[in-house]
Order: C-alpha cells, then structure tokens, then sequence
C-alpha cells in the first residue's frame, strides 16, 4: 500500500535549510581555510599540512562519537533533533575563533590554528550528523524522503554556490585591503545567519518514526549489522572519495588562478558556474523514479567526470572557456551525487532495520566521517604536495609548484572519479529495496 506523506513545506523547508546553515560555515573551510592558514595568517604549507591530519584523526573519532551519542540519546525532543539545539552556538563561536589572527609568536599561532579548528571540526560533526540521521524517521514514504532529501541538497549547494562566489568580493568589501579583518568580518556575518537557521530546524522539523526496542542497541549488535550492511559500506567509501575529489579541487582553485593565470579575482566567477550543481539536484527526484538512485549516481560520475576533462583540458592550455565550460559541467554531474547521498544513507538505516537494529547515528556517522577524512586527505595531499615542490606563499612559483597546482586541479580528481564510479558498481540496490519493503 502506498504510504502517506507527513510532512508540510514549513517542515521540509526548515530541514532543508539546516545544511544551509551548517554550509555558510563548511564552505568556508573547504574552499578558502588553508589559503587562509598560509597567505594571510601565515602558517607554513607543512604546518597547515600536518594541522589537518592531525584534525581528520580527531574527526574519525569525533564522527564515531557523536553517532554513538545520538543513539544513546533519550529525549522529549528524540535521538537527533536536540542537537541542533545544544550544539549551534559552540559551532558558530568557533567558527569565528578559527578566523581571529591573534598577534601571538609562531608556535602560539600554530596552538592558536590547533585549538580553533579542531573545536571547529567536532561541533560541526553535532550539528550537521543529525540532519542526515532524522531523515528516515520523518517518513517511511520513499518519494518523500527522496523529496527531502533534495531540499535539503538544494539549499546546502545553493549556499555553497554564494559562499564560494561571494566570500573573496566580501572579505574585499568588508577589510578594505586588509585580509584578516575581512576575514573575520566574513565569517561573523555567515555565523550569525547560520545560528539563525540550526534552531530555527531544531523547532520546525519532528521525529516520528522511531522503534524504541531497535533505537538503544548495544555497540557489539551494532557492529554486527554493520558488517553485514553491504550497501552502507560501499556508499560510505564513495562519500569519502567525493569529499576527497571536493577538497583537492576546491582548495587548488585559488591557486591556480593566483599563480598560473595571475588573476585571483576570477575566482569568484569560475566558482559562480558551479550554480549548475543545482541543476543536477533538481533532477533527482525525476531521475531516481525512472532508473533508481544508484544508476542516477552512476550517471552523476560519468557527467562530472567529463566535466573535469574539459576542465583538465582547459587547465593545460590555460583556456578560461574550456575551464569555465568543464566547471559547468562538472557541477551539474557533482549535483547528481550529492543531493543523493543523505537520501542512500538514509536506505541504508532502513536496511539495518530490517535486520532489527535502528542505529541511525552510527549509520548516518559515516557522511561526516566520510567529509571530515576526504577533507583532511584533500588538504594533506594539497598542503603535502605544495611543500615538497617548494611552494612559497605571495611570490612567483618555480615550474615544479605550477606543475603541481595543475596536477591537483584538473588531474587527480578526474582520477578520483574513475575511482568513485567502479566503486559504486559494488552497490547491491536491488537487495537493500527489497529488504525494506518486506517491512512494510
């Protein structure tokens, strides 16, 4: 029988902008935090390089913890939804710490980079698991758990789009030539907006699906569902190569402009054309009806890919067209994958409960594990690879640094993709549908 949709627009809006507000400030990082750390507060590429290992460490365990703390978690408010209120005001305040540029020494500096972003790097785990966690018990309708799952994508990349187009015009406007106060004013304003929107989801959105004799099992039950949950793991090794593509890209952008074209004002406008990832979203709701998520993905990798080799190509010759048209594409492709993933976390919660255990924090963990480990290893293998070419920050590259920057921007995600698509082939869709119908 058809199940009923429960929720309203209010509702599915609210819950959409959540990983709007947790993006303001995750933007942030991924795009422009290591060219932060090493242009304007004035860290070593290989400080910064070992600051985010060090970090994605913690966060492996930090992922883990907080998914074992949501479903330990026994509230009037559910297992997911109270951390958005517990937690959203420690996030934004340490968001705006990681920006401050404290006239300390350089090894104070360096405790001061270390403090900031790993507090950074836990609270952003409370705040942004649990909007990946709540999902499957919203609703049991599949299409309108796909529905949401899209909303919440449209936002969360929308706020991408303007945090990636509008930060550098921003930190110009509001610093008046002077990087750290911009900065710091930057990440004030997207702060302030961000607290805004994590409690305005925390009193909108409800849990209602929950199954109190499968919601508190013990961490052996647990893990032995998980070794079963095929599906689950192939995703989580996908969530993590995506991330990974994501960070290596992203955090080269500003570098290859700035030392190879010269001209770092055109950052904004390439990373305008990634508003096309939205495109990609929109579609998933048509797409994943007609040919399952799993070849919707598929079909996200493949366009991405292609994307990146235009974008490759361009990249060589130095083409701003070909550049600008690979971006375009890419994102497009880009959109396809992402928007599906909390929706393919949120099957795979539904597959472990048809083997008795509701374990949605543990399950739903391994989207920020996977977004905390690809970032960390995107921003070691940046920050690495810069080092060993000889990077020196705001002056001219020698060829084996340019080379490098290259390498990192169009090649090694191309590569990634290929990676990401074959892994993906391993998963088993037809099995999991299957077990959560049986439910039913």
């Amino acid at each position: 029988m058809k199940q009923p949709w429960q929720t309203a627009w209010p509702e599915r809006i609210s819950y959409g902008l959540s990983d709007a507000a947790d993006n303001l400030v995750f933007q942030m990082m991924t795009t422009y935090l290591l060219f932060f750390y090493t242009d304007v507060y004035g860290l070593s590429a290989s400080a910064a390089a070992i600051l985010f290992v060090v970090a994605r460490l913690a966060d492996v365990v930090e992922s883990l913890l907080i998914g074992i703390m949501i479903d330990h978690t026994h509230s009037r408010y559910g297992k997911s939804r109270p951390f958005f209120l517990w937690y959203a005001l420690p996030y934004v305040i340490f968001a705006m710490l990681t920006f401050v540029t404290p006239n300390f020494g350089a090894t104070g500096k360096l405790a001061w980079a270390y403090v900031t972003y790993l507090g950074l790097g836990f609270f952003y785990t409370a705040v942004n698991l649990p909007i990946t966690s709540i999902l499957p018990t919203m609703s049991k309708n599949e299409h309108e758990l796909t529905l949401l799952g899209v909303i919440r994508q449209f936002f969360g990349s929308s706020v991408q789009i303007i945090v990636a187009v509008f930060t550098l015009p921003l930190v110009a406007f509001f610093g008046h030539g002077n990087q750290q106060l911009g900065f710091l004013l930057t990440i004030i304003l997207f702060g302030i907006i961000s607290l805004a929107l994590i409690w305005n989801t925390f009193f909108q959105v409800r849990e209602r699906f929950s199954q109190p004799e499968r919601a508190h099992q013990s961490l052996s039950e647990v893990w032995g569902m998980l070794k079963k949950n095929q599906p689950w793991i192939v995703i989580s090794v996908v969530i993590l190569l995506y991330w990974l593509t994501t960070a290596i890209k992203n955090q080269t952008t500003i570098y290859y402009f700035k030392y190879l074209i010269h001209n770092e004002n055109l950052v904004p406008i390439v990373n305008g054309f990634t508003f096309a990832a939205l495109v990609g979203v929109v579609l998933i709701v048509r797409a994943s009806r007609r040919i399952g998520k799993k070849r919707t993905m598929l079909t996200g990798i493949l366009v991405a890919a292609s994307g990146q080799l235009i974008l490759a190509s361009g990249a060589e010759l130095q083409n701003l067209p070909l550049i600008f048209g690979g971006t375009l594409i890419n994102s497009v492709g880009n959109g396809l994958i992402i928007g599906l993933v909390s929706i393919m976390i949120a099957d795979t919660i539904r597959f472990g409960m048809s083997m008795g255990i509701q374990a949605e924090g543990i399950l739903a963990s391994t989207d920020d594990f996977g977004v905390n480990v690809g970032l960390g290893l995107g921003g070691l293998v940046t920050a690495g690879l810069f080092h060993l070419s000889g990077y020196t920050a705001n002056h001219a590259q020698n060829v084996a640094t340019q080379h490098m920057i290259t390498l990192n921007y169009a090649w090694l995600p191309l590569a990634l993709y290929v990676v990401m698509f074959v892994i993906l082939l391993f998963y088993n869709e037809t099995r999991l549908l299957a077990a959560i119908n049986d439910q039913k």
